[in-house]
């Protein structure tokens, strides 16, 4: 079986077979670039979150040290207490300060918090991290034999109801399919949503290639939040849901990115596959034109001068003698030799004898056609 070189989806493959029944298909490395982003933004903020409380707390730590030796030294009047409870004072002001220096950080780091736009990483971290239902225990890792056959059976089983699911348009719709249908909300149903997609976008069906495009992303943000949650899809799609459709103006910003981010990839990835369609039918029929020495007529007639490509333009042989015989004979037989073995020119094979003539004389044979023809 042949395969479309994936790389610039990192490492997927999909069949060009015709029916794309059992790819190999790593649908979640389709957003991985995206995805990778994301948690590294995450992941700086929550360092540089951890690193503001735990300096805050030691800040406080302090001053709750300067604050119980400035009571202290105030219960001794000494010259040295009182020398003492000055500096501790000037302590406790300082760490105030830094305290309030502390909180004002933490506050705009919680104000860039609130701005940060819902994804389909955040999706699991609100709302839905109390709600865990149905933990799906970790399994073995599969092989690329094993996905490859699971999906193709899954597949036969379950096409019509996936393309069936590929066309719906609204929330309430989708939500109700998947609940008579949980069996879909697995990721084979993603894997064979992203090759309806290209397929369309190479057969030119733009609309209906966004249109499956969205029920893809939707089955992508269900798959992220169960593995967010640790729990098997069919346990978390209802919840998705329920947020997307109350979600605000942000968080509906945020799926639309992910879902115009897909579909320019799917543009991408159907102008790959239809170039290299093209390239492999150019390539197929140049070597249907290959003459008997193996060269391309169409390179080879490019490659002639001007006044010998009229004359195969023309038909005329009579020109083409006039054009021969005044070139210089050597480059007019290298030319001729490359017409005869790219199938340009074809000469007579048999003398009027009967017998066969070496092809070496073919150069003398045009100069002389249609002197010979001139004389009949």
């Amino acid at each position: 079986m042949s395969r479309i070189d994936y790389s610039v989806w990192d490492h997927i493959e999909v069949s060009d077979d015709e029916d794309d029944t059992h790819p190999n298909i790593d649908t979640p490395s389709l957003f991985r670039w995206r995805h990778q982003a994301r948690v590294e933004r995450m992941e700086d903020f929550e360092k540089k979150s951890e690193e503001m409380n735990k300096a805050l707390g030691e800040c406080r730590r302090k001053l709750a040290e300067a604050q119980k030796k400035v009571q202290e030294l105030s219960l001794s009047s000494t010259d040295d207490a009182k020398a003492e409870r000055s500096k501790a004072q000037a302590e406790e002001k300082k760490l105030k300060k830094e305290e309030r220096d502390w909180e004002k950080k933490m506050a705009e780091l919680h104000r860039e918090e609130k701005k940060m736009p819902w994804n389909v990483d955040t999706l699991s971290k609100e709302g839905f991290s109390k709600s865990v239902v149905n933990v799906k225990p970790d399994s073995a890792e599969e092989t690329e034999e094993e996905k490859e056959k699971k999906h193709k059976t899954f597949v036969e089983k379950y096409e019509k109801q996936i393309k069936h699911f590929g066309m719906m348009r609204r929330w309430d719709d989708s939500q109700k399919y998947l609940s008579d249908n949980s069996d879909l909300v697995c990721e084979e149903t993603a894997n064979y949503l992203v090759i309806m997609c290209i397929d369309l976008e190479v057969e030119e069906k733009h609309s209906l290639m966004e249109q499956v495009a969205h029920q893809t992303i939707v089955m992508q943000f269900i798959l992220e939040l169960a593995k967010s949650l640790k729990v098997d899809p069919r346990g978390c799609f209802r919840q998705f849901f329920a947020k997307i459709k109350t979600a605000d103006q942000q968080y509906q910003d945020a799926f639309n990115d992910e879902l115009e981010s897909f579909k320019e990839r799917v543009r991408g990835r159907a102008k790959i596959r239809i170039e290299k369609a093209m390239k492999e039918y150019e390539e197929e029929e140049r070597q249907k034109r290959l003459g008997p020495g193996g060269l391309d007529p169409v390179d080879v007639y490019e490659s002639l001068p001007a006044e010998m490509q009229k004359c195969f333009d023309d038909k005329d042989i009579g020109m083409l003698q006039e054009v021969i015989s005044k070139m210089d004979p050597t480059e007019a037989k290298v030319h001729m030799k490359k017409c005869i073995e790219s199938g340009l020119w074809v000469p007579n094979s048999k003398t009027d004898d009967g017998d066969e003539k070496e092809e070496d004389p073919t150069y003398e044979e045009v100069k002389q056609e249609p002197e010979e023809t001139k004389k009949e």
